[in-house]
């Protein structure tokens, strides 16, 4: 069964810019050359919340998400580089439902 991380993450303001080339580049690139990765999607912020933006991926299953992000694969998976950019950040996960 398939399953959606949702990578939420505040950065810094002062280093949005690099934050954004980095984010689009080298946290994308993690996920996509992950084995299991299905996908990968980033967005970035309204003009509500101007440091905050997300990363949802999907993987294959729990088993490719744990070889990806490791045993702690419950919690954000940051880049190395990345950390400098991260205030604040978390990470959620849902697997599909078939309710109908």
């Amino acid at each position: 069964m398939s399953i959606v991380r949702l990578f939420r993450v505040h950065i810094h303001s002062a280093l949005r810019a690099d934050f954004e080339a980095k984010f689009a580049t080298i946290s994308v690139n993690a996920v996509r050359i992950a084995d299991g990765a299905l996908g990968v999607d980033i967005f970035k912020p309204s003009r509500w919340n101007p440091d905050e933006y997300l990363m949802i991926s999907r993987w294959r299953d729990e088993a490719a998400l744990k070889r990806f992000a490791g045993k702690d694969w419950d919690r954000a998976f940051i880049p190395p580089g990345m950390e400098q950019f991260v205030a604040e950040c978390e990470v959620h996960h849902f697997t599909a439902w078939d309710a109908v």
